[in-house]
Order: structure tokens, then C-alpha cells, then sequence
């Protein structure tokens, strides 16, 4: 059981309610109350309880002995609520069964402050139902939109039988976490694609009720509006962004109070007089990321309040001359220097990870994209990556840092923390690192995508190879590694990200490389795929034409990837009923793949089938 500070006797009452899976009216009944009388007490309008009443909730509660004292008295006001759940944790009485069974919510913030008065809110819109039951929490970047919702996961936890968190920054990877849940409910069969996975865990989900989906950052409706069950249980989305009145209901986060921010800073930082918290909550603006990082620098540095103001005043000017984005607030952006030239002068080595986890996702990273790549890494760092307990002590000092998180699924640095990093690295410095980065994601490729077996890793990847620099990496595995996971998508039935990546990167790397350069064309290859896929095929005929004429012109006609544009071809071909042309050019690509590779080759075998499936059709005409 974790903290609940500002925890009221209201919220108590609600959330015990909600644990033993009462109604209002069947606590009322159980303890032989009116149901105003309980309603009253759950919405505050009764602050505290007489003696006999909390003495009848306690029994209906199941609160016997020491615990049931504390509870009286928490409902008489005589002792915080939040003791109750301090009491029961310590009785052994509280058990783990009140988190769902499946679950994998991020851990709770112990020195999460206020909000109740908007988890409460939040709380009676979803029981309302109809369109509540989606809920948009939006507002700037730090503000805690993601800190709310799983606060909201944590405290209404026994209220659901299922809670799923999702990671949907980038809406190409959505599906693979709803695959994760999918597997989770036991609902899709091994190898299913994107929308079998889509259609089965919705299903599966309307079917059960009692849910909680959280899709955190969203970027925008369309990217989250695919993934919704409808009914049956209850959603939450956090994102920065506006304009979620048509899938969910609007609900503006806004910075703390100052009540809230110094109170949350006297309670990180004991030592704090009222004025220095005051004065240390108007230079930070109350923005709660702001605030929890600079109270964790104080309590690991020992810094004072005087001497932290006066640091956050210097290093503020200087990153705001460097013009940061509005949206990164200043007080924010100057507490990450402070603790990063800290960790530069004790730990160069640590603050080498920390400026290479600058250079990818915000999403987790695994450990071992480092450790497997030791020999790409800057000097100490390798040889601690190659040393296992050294390398846990290079984690430990950039995640006592507050610069990143570390759990089992890797590293997590958070994206305004990254941005900070990477506008303090001088010009050459960044384009050092950015160079090392994309080597270390291209020496990682999982290989095979068409393999099942190794979408968990392309997943784990997909998002930092989406992340890197795309369009100006000069690095050639690295555009080779873009083709896989474009591959990888295809395989698991998504063909709408890798369109949008290679229609951006055919038209940037033509600009760059030339209309025939390989990328070029590989970029081509793969759009018309991708077009294929979603059944526009007169777009992909036109495109695949054009990429196969400058493949045979640059790598001739028996390349293994002039063959594979002509291959692409003939299936358009056929799907616009061309069947002749689509006969004619896999005819001529059966002879050169048994010429070059032999009659039992995988891709003579491939052109022996398509040429079959040409004639089939030719034969309806």
C-alpha cells in the first residue's frame, strides 16, 4: 500500500466502497443508513461522521478492531483518513487481490499532491456513463496529465477486473501494445495481423466490462479513435493537444496551486521554511514536473533553497537565450542542466548514456541495445557496458539523477528531459552523438520480420528507429534498417505507418540522393508496397513501373531488386485485371530467378506461384 497524501474522508469512504465492490445503496443498506446519508459523507457535503454512524460504516466496511478505531476516528476528523489505509496495510488486512490481476500500470507516485477535487470529478463522469466513459486529459507538457491518470489507476483500483496502460505518443505503435493486452486476455492466435488483433481484443473487451484503458500522449483522435471498445468499461487519454470533443470528453489539467506546489515541495524537502518553498513555487510556476525534479536535486545535493534559486536563475537565462520552446517552461529546462553538468563532472561516463538516450525515443530502451554494441560506445562507457556490475552503477547514477527511468523494460528518459540535452550539447558534439546513436540502433537489427518470433524486439525498436533522423543519416544500415521495420509493419498487417514513412522519405532522400540512388529507390519500393497493401493499386502499378525502369536501368534487369520491383508490379498488375501484362512480366522473372538462383530457389518458387495464379485468371477472361 502506497501514500495517499491530501487523501480526504470522502475520497476514503469511496474508495473502501469501491474495494469490497458496494454501491452506495448497499453500504447505506449494510449499515443500516439512509443512501443520502452515505452520499452526503462520499461527496463532502458531511466533512465528518457522528460517532455512531462511522461506528455502523466501520462494521459494513468489514473494519474490525485496532483498524476499525482508526477509521472512526479518520470519520470523526480527529486523525487523517490516509491513516486508515496505513492501519489496514499494517493489519495484513488490505490484500493484493484489490489490483486487477491484469495490470501494468505504472508505479504510484508516493509524493503525488492534490487533484482530488479532479479525480473525484473525473470519477463521476465515468460512472455516469455514455460519452463520459472516454475521457481526454489534456494540457501542457509537465503539467501531470500522465501522474493523474495513474493516480486515478491506483486509487480506483478495485473497481476493475482489468487495467492496461498504453504508450500512444507515436500511434504506429499502438497496435503492438494492444497485441500485448491481446495476449494478455488469451483472445488472438500467435502470428494474428494488426486488424484480426484490433477486432479480437475490442471484442474480447466489450464482452468483459470492468476495464480501464489509459492511452498516455496521445498525439491526436485519429491515432487513438481505432482502439476504442465502445462500451463496457472505461478509458482515459492524456495529450498535450486539443480536439478530442468528437471521441471523449475534455478535461483541461492545469498547473498546481500554490498551496498544492509548496506543500508538495515542504513535503520532498522537509528542512523547506514556507517563504523558500513560496518563493521556490513562483520561480518553477507550479508545474508539477518542475517541482518534483528540483525537490529531488535539493534532497540528493543537499542544496539550499538560496543557493538553488540563484543556480535556476543563471542556468534559465542561458537556455532560454538558446531559444527552448514555449512549451519546455524555463524552470524546468534550467533544474535538467543543473543536475546534468552535475553528473558530467562526477560521472562522464554516465552522462555519455544519458546524452545517447537523448537521441532516442522517449519510450523504454533496452538495456541491451547498449551492452550488445559496447564496442560503438565512447571509451569508459564501454568498458562498462561490458562489465555487468559496472554497468548497473552507471544506470544507478543517471536515474539518482532524476534523468531517466530504469525498470525491466530498460531505460526511459522523458522527451523534455531529452530536448534539454540535446540543446546543450554544442553543434559538433550533438552531430557526434546523433552519428553514435543511429550506429548503435543499425548494429541491433532482430532480423527475419516476416518471423513472428521476432516481433517482440521490432517492437521494442521500432519506435527509436522512428525517432532518429531519417532523412538526413548518412548512415546506409541505418536506411536499411528503415526498410525492415517498414517490412515488419507490413508482415503485422499495418501498411498506413510505412506508407506515410516512405512517401516522406522517398520524397527527402530523392531531393538528397538523387532520384536513382539505391535509397531512393528502395524508399519507392516500399511506398508501392505499402499502397499495394491498401488496395491502391493504380497508385502502386504507376510507382512500381516507374522504380522498375530505374532498376534495370541502374542495377539491370536480373538485380535481385529489380526482380523484386517486377514482382510488385505483376501483383497491381493483376488486381487492376491487367492479367496479360501481369503473365507476360512474371513469365520473363520465373526464367531469370531459375537462370540466377536455381528451379528450387525460395523466389523461382515465389514467381513459379504468381505466374500459376496469372494463368488461373487469364483463363476467366
Amino acid at each position: 500500500m502506497t501514500e495517499q497524501p491530501s487523501l480526504s474522508f470522502a475520497g476514503l469512504l469511496r474508495q473502501l466502497r469501491g474495494e469490497v465492490k458496494l454501491t452506495q445503496e448497499e453500504l447505506a443498506e449494510a449499515a443500516g443508513l439512509s443512501p443520502r446519508a452515505v452520499s452526503d459523507l462520499e461527496r463532502g457535503i458531511n466533512r465528518t461522521a457522528r460517532k455512531d454512524t462511522a461506528m455502523l460504516l466501520a462494521g459494513a466496511l468489514g473494519m474490525t478492531g485496532p483498524v476499525g478505531v482508526v477509521f472512526v476516528e479518520a470519520a470523526r476528523g480527529r486523525t487523517p483518513a490516509v491513516d486508515v489505509l496505513t492501519a489496514l496495510e499494517r493489519s495484513g488486512r488490505r490484500p493484493d487481490a484489490v489490483r486487477p490481476r491484469l495490470w501494468n500500470i505504472p508505479a504510484r507516485n508516493r509524493a503525488f499532491t492534490g487533484r482530488d477535487d479532479l479525480l473525484a470529478a473525473v470519477r463521476e463522469r465515468l460512472l455516469a456513463g455514455h460519452s463520459a466513459v472516454v475521457q481526454a486529459l489534456h494540457g501542457m507538457g509537465g503539467v501531470g496529465k500522465t501522474q493523474l491518470a495513474a493516480e486515478y489507476a491506483h486509487r480506483f483500483a478495485g473497481s476493475y477486473d482489468l487495467a492496461w496502460w498504453i504508450n500512444a505518443e507515436q500511434g504506429g505503435l499502438i497496435g503492438d501494445q494492444i497485441a500485448g493486452l491481446g495476449q494478455a486476455l488469451v483472445c488472438i492466435p500467435a502470428g494474428a495481423g494488426s486488424e484480426a488483433v484490433r477486432a479480437a481484443v475490442l471484442a474480447e473487451l466489450r464482452h468483459r466490462g470492468r476495464w480501464l484503458l489509459i492511452f498516455d500522449n496521445a498525439g491526436a483522435p485519429a491515432d487513438v479513435a481505432p482502439w476504442l471498445p465502445g462500451d463496457g468499461g472505461h478509458v482515459l487519454i492524456t495529450s498535450r493537444e486539443r480536439g478530442w470533443d468528437e471521441v471523449a470528453t475534455p478535461v483541461e489539467v492545469d498547473v498546481l496551486t500554490r498551496t498544492e506546489s509548496t506543500k508538495m515541495l515542504r513535503r520532498r524537502v522537509p528542512r523547506l521554511t514556507k517563504a523558500d518553498a513560496d518563493r521556490l513555487a513562483a520561480e518553477l510556476g507550479d508545474l508539477p514536473l518542475a517541482i518534483a525534479q528540483a525537490a529531488g536535486f535539493m534532497v540528493e545535493t543537499g542544496t539550499p533553497a538560496s543557493q538553488y534559486l540563484s543556480l535556476l536563475q543563471t542556468r534559465a537565462g542561458q537556455l532560454l537565450d538558446r531559444g527552448a520552446p514555449g512549451s519546455y517552461p524555463h524552470s524546468l529546462a534550467a533544474a535538467t542542466a543543473v543536475i546534468t553538468a552535475r553528473l558530467f563532472d562526477h560521472d562522464p561516463a554516465a552522462a555519455e548514456l544519458a546524452s545517447l538516450c537523448a537521441f532516442l525515443a522517449p519510450e523504454p530502451i533496452p538495456e541491451d541495445l547498449f551492452t550488445s554494441a559496447a564496442g560503438l560506445l565512447p571509451g569508459e562507457l564501454a568498458a562498462r557496458a561490458a562489465d555487468p556490475l559496472a554497468w548497473r552503477q552507471t544506470l544507478a547514477h543517471m536515474a539518482r539523477q532524476s534523468l531517466a527511468r530504469i525498470d525491466h523494460r530498460g531505460l526511459q528518459m522523458h522527451r523534455l528531459t531529452q530536448a534539454i540535452l540535446r540543446d546543450r550539447l554544442t553543434p559538433a558534439c550533438a552531430s557526434a552523438t546523433r552519428r553514435r546513436a543511429e550506429a548503435i540502433l543499425a548494429a541491433s537489427d532482430p532480423g527475419d520480420p516476416p518471423n513472428p518470433a521476432t516481433w517482440v524486439r521490432w517492437a521494442q525498436l521500432m519506435p527509436h528507429v522512428l525517432t532518429a533522423d531519417l532523412a538526413t543519416t548518412d548512415n546506409p544500415a541505418l536506411r536499411q534498417l528503415v526498410r525492415r521495420v517498414c517490412w515488419y509493419l507490413i508482415e503485422r498487417g499495418d501498411a498506413r505507418t510505412p506508407r506515410e514513412l516512405m512517401s516522406n522519405l522517398h520524397q527527402q532522400w530523392r531531393d538528397r540522393l538523387g532520384q536513382d540512388h539505391e535509397h531512393t529507390l528502395m524508399a519507392a519500393h516500399y511506398l508501392a508496397w505499402a499502397l499495394l497493401e491498401m488496395g491502391r493499386y493504380a497508385e502502386a502499378r504507376d510507382l512500381n513501373q516507374d522504380t522498375l525502369a530505374r532498376r534495370r536501368r541502374v542495377l539491370g534487369e536480373d538485380h535481385p531488386d529489380t526482380l523484386n520491383s517486377a514482382h510488385n508490379l505483376a501483383l497491381g498488375l493483376r488486381m487492376l485485371g491487367e492479367v496479360r501484362a501481369a503473365r507476360d512480366l512474371d513469365h520473363d522473372s520465373l526464367a531469370r530467378q531459375r537462370r540466377i538462383q536455381g528451379q528450387d530457389h525460395p523466389s523461382a518458387l515465389r514467381s513459379a506461384n504468381n505466374l500459376a495464379a496469372d494463368l488461373r485468371e487469364f483463363g476467366k477472361t
